[in-house]
């Protein structure tokens, strides 16, 4: 009998052992984590407060990350979106895959900056704050970059009005010095002054009227993503591809990427033989290196509108750059389980989570039957 107590108290012990931590894991996925915003740092500038600020970047810039980077200690031109934060000097440090910046401004009427957006910087720790380390009237913030020619958010600290701004920044990796990129780079002077010729000749009257429905389908920068005022993170949208053959076809709903508040997508194709897409002539490479369907992230420059895209595949043997229309709907933005590949892996780990819970159950059973 006293054999038989013990294995039931080891029973109702490990019972209550996977109970506990079921329990934790539950509060873990559905109880919210809460921060704190920095008191004194909860104003943000309205839109009636801040000066209207310009786009940053060239035509046709796509993102350089560290990888396409040598490691170094470089001397890099910086643009600024607004004039009230121009920047006096960049000076970049690359390290294996990070890069960091020293920014300067021409100022000391910042206090400090947060990369993102205002109104994420007035719900913020202090201690996501980056602050100033003033020097003969200037202020420098060492600042974490993600990728050259893409634009950065980076909220200031005003000392004067107590509010934060929003504020963009970018580097331009044409800046660098030569033998610092791994890649070459197209000339994006030369490029902007030949989409200004092409706009010039479009004229008025008969000319303009042939050219109508190309611009009403795309009248945009298809390599610029649109602006979301939404939280960084990863979600889903529904699209819709036309064009091509009709054999192909994109997965969708498809990941919504939010990154720095701007708007990417990640396509994966019903083929594993797409090599490349390209949009406005500046090519992206397949991400999937394990054999799987071809997947790529892009930029989504517009919602609700065509995007004309192409897409080179080896499925016929010689590669043949195919045209395709994507149509991202910004209504149909939700929670990213809606992913079918993202809901297929939470089915998955719920059954592996029963397995295991039934297994132990049984043989819990298992042995107060032997008793």
């Amino acid at each position: 009998m006293a054999e038989c107590r013990r294995y039931k108290s080891i029973g109702r012990s490990v019972a209550g052992v996977l109970f506990a931590a079921l329990l934790a894991v539950s509060l873990t996925a559905f109880c919210p984590t809460y921060t704190y915003a920095a008191e004194g740092y909860e104003d943000v500038a309205s839109s009636a407060e801040t000066a209207e600020g310009k786009a940053v970047g060239k035509y046709g810039m796509t993102p350089i990350y560290a990888e396409s980077v040598k490691s170094g200690e470089y001397e890099a031109e910086m643009e600024s979106s607004s004039s009230f934060f121009s920047i006096y000097s960049c000076n970049l440090t690359v390290k294996g895959k990070r890069m960091t910046a020293v920014m300067t401004i021409d100022s000391t009427s910042y206090e400090c900056v947060y990369m993102g957006k205002a109104k994420d910087a007035a719900k913020a720790p202090k201690s996501d704050y980056i602050f100033a380390d003033e020097k003969d009237y200037r202020g420098s913030f060492t600042i974490p970059v993600e990728a050259l020619n893409a634009p950065i958010a980076c909220a200031a600290f005003s000392k004067k009005e107590k509010q934060w701004y929003d504020r963009d920044v970018l580097i331009d990796a044409s800046s660098l010095p030569e033998g610092a990129l791994k890649i070459k780079l197209p000339d994006y002077n030369l490029i902007d002054k030949a989409v200004e010729q092409y706009d010039g000749d479009k004229g008025s009257g008969s000319a303009a009227k042939e050219n109508s429905a190309e611009k009403d389908s795309q009248s945009f920068n298809a390599l610029i993503p649109a602006a979301v005022d939404m939280e960084d993170d990863t979600y889903s949208v529904e699209v819709n591809m036309t064009g091509g053959s009709g054999r192909a076809s994109v997965s969708s709903p498809t990941w919504f990427i939010v990154k720095n508040g701007k708007a990417y997508a990640r396509l994966l194709w019903s083929s594993s033989h797409y090599d490349y897409m390209k949009l406005s002539g500046v090519k992206y490479e397949n991400e999937s290196d394990d054999g799987g369907n071809s997947t790529f992230t892009i930029p989504v420059a517009v919602f609700d509108q065509p995007i004309r895209v192409i897409a080179d595949t080896t499925a016929m043997g010689d590669p043949v750059e195919i045209e395709y229309e994507l149509t991202f709907y910004k209504d149909t933005i939700n929670s990213v389980t809606k992913v079918p590949q993202e809901a297929a892996k939470r089915v998955i780990y719920i059954a592996l989570l029963i397995i295991v819970v039934g297994g132990i159950l049984n043989l819990i059973l298992k042995r107060r039957k032997k008793q």
